[in-house]
């Protein structure tokens, strides 16, 4: 078996959609001989920031000498990179042993009426809690799929948990409140086991305290137990904050990621690390929360592609991530032209999307498709929303091409919408020679 059948057999279970719930997770882990409970883990939700908080948490981790597993999704360059360990993708190798035990249990699974039908991400979770247990890691890094009570990712026994944010997204299957989204997320929280949280307004917050207080877990509060304070934007790129807890305060620290938001999602990871550390009596030290949050990388999230033009790309797939990206647009790069390549998933709020993108004064829109299951339908009508700054391209390569070909040292362009379209224009700009940022 090649690894393109490996992953095509994987991608095969894409049929059986999101189905909610861990039995038929938890039936092939016991399949495995349950090598979740080899992992110490830390168990990470939220509605965005997720996979922030994890790169900086593992970047954090690495500059203590720990092995480190992260369980991230989407892809964005290759399926390889949901699977890691210390920044090195699961080999192609490993990926088709793996595909290998797998086949014949699903085989299995699927002639048993209580097991069948497991999905594409299920199988995947499984895989991930085996090899790390395989690879013993110190700790893996486990980012929830979806939600996070009926995740399957909810099938470990974490030492430490996170919620970054939480916002309305994925409102079929969580539900259209920020309360029940906030109760789904909270499913995470184990008994016990310490809560650390982010920027998370009222009424989720008290939905989640609810839960932790029923569990007996303490819980680490942005701007409570540790505080983030934003300073100013890095020089080059990036952002400058201070970051202090009960260990002391941290001053200057910079992150290469893009945002007002990054130093919120970075000061997650370093709540997360120190306790980390004070559980398994490792020192925590300013030079090593330094240099993690310093080298912390995560793909497509503001991401600059190309200097000279000047290209971004940001994967801003829901609402809550819009108002951040569309904030940074306003406050950092308010002197550029700015071109929006945007598309998104029918299954999103497009047109609020679109508002959002509209506040950027000036900015044009550039609204294209892709070829992804859902992707938008051009002819909806969404350019009526702006006829004067929302236009259509029908082949996001020319659009891009022409936009590029126009570009002066005065405009920007920035790629955003679904991480999937994002995806597919970083892959095709790399190939083309970017990433001189």
């Amino acid at each position: 078996m090649t690894s393109e059948e490996a992953i095509a057999w994987i991608h095969g279970r894409l049929t059986f959609g999101v189905r909610p719930g861990l039995r038929r997770v938890e039936a092939l882990l016991k399949r495995l001989g349950n090598p979740e409970k080899e992992v110490t883990m830390i168990h990470i939700a939220g509605t965005n920031g997720k996979g922030s908080t994890v790169s900086y948490l593992r970047s954090l981790l690495e500059e203590s000498g720990l092995r480190v597993g992260t369980f991230t999704s989407p892809h964005i360059e290759s399926f390889n990179e949901r699977i890691e360990i210390n920044g090195q993708f699961i080999s192609d190798e490993d990926l088709v042993g793996w595909v290998a035990r797998l086949q014949p249990l699903v085989a299995q699974m699927d002639q048993e009426e209580d097991v069948t039908g497991i999905t594409q991400f299920e199988i995947i979770t499984a895989m991930a809690l085996g090899y790390f247990a395989e690879q013993t890691v110190d700790v893996a890094l486990i980012e929830v799929g979806l939600g996070g009570l009926l995740d399957s990712t909810n099938v470990i026994a974490p030492i430490l948990t996170a919620i970054t944010t939480i916002g309305m997204d994925h409102m079929d299957v969580l539900g259209d409140t920020v309360e029940a989204i906030a109760a789904h997320k909270a499913g995470i929280i184990k008994p016990g086991i310490p809560l650390v949280t982010g920027n998370i307004s009222e009424p989720a917050l008290s939905v989640i305290d609810a839960k932790a207080k029923e569990n007996a877990a303490a819980t680490y509060h942005l701007g409570e137990d540790y505080n983030v304070n934003y300073r100013h934007p890095d020089a080059t790129w990036g952002e400058v904050f201070d970051f202090d807890n009960v260990q002391g305060k941290i001053k200057s620290l910079v992150t290469p990621m893009l945002g007002r938001h990054q130093p919120e999602n970075a000061g997650v990871a370093i709540q997360l690390y120190a306790l980390y550390c004070e559980l398994q009596q490792l020192p925590f030290t300013t030079k090593n929360v330094r240099n993690g949050v310093k080298n912390a990388h995560w793909p497509a999230r503001m991401e600059r592609l190309s200097q000279e033009p000047l290209v971004i790309l940001d994967g801003a797939h829901n609402t809550h991530a819009m108002t951040r990206l569309v904030d940074t647009m306003k406050e950092e790069f308010s002197a550029y032209r700015i071109h929006i390549l945007f598309s998104a998933l029918e299954t999103k709020n497009i047109s609020d999307m679109l508002d959002q993108l509209l506040q950027i004064p000036q900015a044009e829109i550039y609204m294209t498709t892709f070829d992804f299951p859902k992707a938008v339908n051009l002819a909806a009508g969404y350019q009526d929303i702006d006829p004067k700054r929302i236009s259509t391209v029908s082949l996001w390569q020319f659009g891009l091409a022409e936009l590029l070909e126009k570009m002066t040292s005065d405009d920007l362009l920035l790629v955003t919408g679904s991480l999937y379209f994002v995806s597919e224009v970083r892959e095709l700009l790399r190939s083309l020679g970017g990433n001189n940022g």
